[in-house]
């Protein structure tokens, strides 16, 4: 009954948060991404993020690249990306997989 009760309450919240998630459309298009001298790898388990244009809310603002640790073995990260959707262009957050 405890764990029945945890779940429910665990998939409530997922609901609840999903609710108010809310994207950002920007109408304008987004620039080419920029060319990132990618300087040598600090351990060979960091793997390369790259830089992407972030909407600061006036216009877009270039967040550079940077080495990260994979929070486990075998995961590959895969970029965020600006989609065209009717209403604008939305970003898609990276994540890991």
């Amino acid at each position: 009954m405890k764990r029945f009760l945890l779940a429910t309450a665990f998939a409530i919240g997922l609901s609840v948060s999903a609710a108010h998630a809310t994207a950002t459309y920007v109408r304008v298009e987004p620039p080419a991404p920029m060319r990132e001298v990618v300087v040598t790898r600090p351990t060979p388990r960091h793997v390369w993020i790259p830089g992407y244009y972030r909407w600061s809310g006036a216009g877009y603002v270039w967040a550079p690249g940077y080495w990260a640790v994979p929070p486990r073995t075998r995961t590959t990260w895969v970029p965020g990306y600006w989609a065209h959707m009717p209403d604008g262009y939305v970003w898609m957050t990276g994540y890991w997989r």
